[in-house]
Order: C-alpha cells, then structure tokens, then sequence
C-alpha cells in the first residue's frame, strides 16, 4: 500500500488522509520512505523498465512468452518465465490474441494445378530457393482490401508483395514481380502456392515460366500445406488489422505497408518477415 501513499502524495493528496482512508500507519509510510531500496526492489524495477520496454517496441503486440524470450535471449536477462508472467500479469501488460482466418481462395475448377513440390519441407539449404506464396483479404469502410505476399522460406523474409482492391491475377503476378526484382532468384527456383484462381491463371503461370520458376501447390483446404505463409497472415492479423478499423483502403494499406518495411526494425528474436528492397513509394490500392 506504501507505494500507493507515495504516488497519491506526489499528485497533492495528504499522507495522513491516503493512509486513513487505506487503513495503514503514516508512521509506518514514513519508516518505509526514508528506508533505502533494497538489491531486489532495484532488480525489480530494473526488470519492469525492461518488460515496459520490449512490450512497448512490440507494440503492444507481445505477451508474456516472447517478452521472455527478448529478455533471456536478446538482452541475456536471467529471469524466469513465471516471474515475466506475473510482473506482466500485475501491471495489466499483455499481448494480443488470434482469431480465425477468414481465407478468400476462389479456385477455378477448369484449370490444372501445379503438383506438390515441397510436401511439406520449409527448410531450404540456402536463399531464394523455396517461395511460398498467399492472398488475404481485410474490410474497410469501402470495402475489402487484398494483400498478397511472396516469402522467401530461408530467411521468413517478405520478398514480394501487392495491394489491390482487387483479388484478379495481376495482384499476385505484381507480387511474384517484385520478389523477382529484389531477389532475381536462380533457374528452377520452387514457387508454392494454393489452388487458388489467381496462381492457377494464364498470366501467373506464364510470368513463372518466363522467370525460370517452378510451381508447386499442395493440397485442397489443408493449412500445413502453405504453413508458412499462413503463418505470417495470423502475425498479421494479430499485431495489426485486427486492432483497429479501417475508414478507407488507403488507410489500410498505408498500415500494411509500414508493418511490412518497419518490421526488421522492431525487437524482438522470433523472426518476423521484413522487405528486402521496399519500394520508393507506398502502395497504390487501384
């Protein structure tokens, strides 16, 4: 109760009052204030400037798992999980939570899709060898934006990416486009997507082939086909679009397009997907 006494008499409330009213002894609050802080109430205080800290850099986005995984691995704190927990848990710090994913594939029954390359490795020996490759979609006050992204497996780094409100196949061409410019990946590089019309269509397919590409698609309505990426789209979802609402397109898009470059900057040791060359200009939705 001491430290209470204490803020409520910096803001002008008397000592004698604030201790009445909480039924403790002012002698007692006196005692306590000209006592010198103790090796541990310093560590403590240390340790929440520091959790007040990563959650902050996070923002706001982590819980108690990866503001202890900063802390142990990134600063070399040694603290236990169950202590975090509770200091996170006694100032009302906490991260956010997923919901379920809403997916937008439409697949076009005519077309023949790509075989299944990847079969569930994600862990390619070395860069721009594996890409995998989704479209989500998120409402405004306009109306539904669409996000594509292509993710280089190697690195969980954001190579190539397109906003639209449109979910036609130059969405994901643009964003098969960019990761080609930034990375310029070699001859029989694998492409892996899902079923969905706008990877199945002419143009992406021929945008493929003409960069040396190679298609693959898992199976129908099975997530750990496309983990990767459906990862990253439920960090998305998580850290940003779900954490506040969105008047227009532009708005929106602007947001994704700091979350994505500003993303390497942010603490933190899990890995979160970054842009390897953002572009000079932010993203038109049009």
């Amino acid at each position: 109760m001491f430290p209470v006494v204490q803020e409520l008499a910096a803001d002008g409330v008397p000592v004698a009052v604030t201790c009445r009213v909480l039924n403790v002894s002012t002698s007692g609050y006196y005692e306590w204030a000209r006592r010198r802080a103790s090796r541990r109430d310093l560590e403590q205080a240390y340790l929440m400037a520091a959790i007040h800290d990563v959650h902050a850099a996070s923002y706001g986005t982590y819980g108690h798992r990866r503001v202890h995984a900063e802390l142990t691995m990134g600063r070399r704190l040694e603290v236990s999980h169950g202590r975090v927990e509770r200091l996170m848990r006694s100032t009302g710090l906490q991260g956010v939570h997923r919901r379920r994913l809403r997916g937008c594939t439409r697949r076009d029954q005519a077309a023949t899709p790509s075989e299944d390359l990847v079969e569930r490795n994600f862990r390619p020996d070395a860069p721009d060898r594996l890409y995998v490759a989704d479209v989500t979609q998120h409402r405004t006050g306009e109306g539904w934006l669409y996000f594509a992204v292509v993710i280089d497996c190697f690195s969980r780094r954001v190579v190539g990416w397109s906003i639209a409100d449109h979910i036609r196949s130059e969405l994901v061409v643009d964003a098969l486009q960019m990761a080609i410019w930034n990375r310029r990946p070699p001859a029989g590089a694998v492409h892996h997507s899902d079923h969905g019309s706008t990877y199945t269509s002419w143009a992406f397919g021929h945008r493929l082939r003409e960069a040396g590409l190679l298609g693959s698609m898992g199976t129908i309505g099975d997530c750990f086909d496309n983990s990767v990426a459906e990862s990253f789209f439920a960090t998305l979802q998580t850290e940003l679009l779900d954490r506040s609402t969105w008047p227009t397109r532009e708005v929106l898009a602007n947001a994704i397009f700091s979350f994505v470059t500003a993303s390497t900057t942010r603490a933190g040791v899990t890995r979160r997907s970054a842009t390897s060359a953002p572009p000079t200009t932010r993203p038109s939705t049009h």
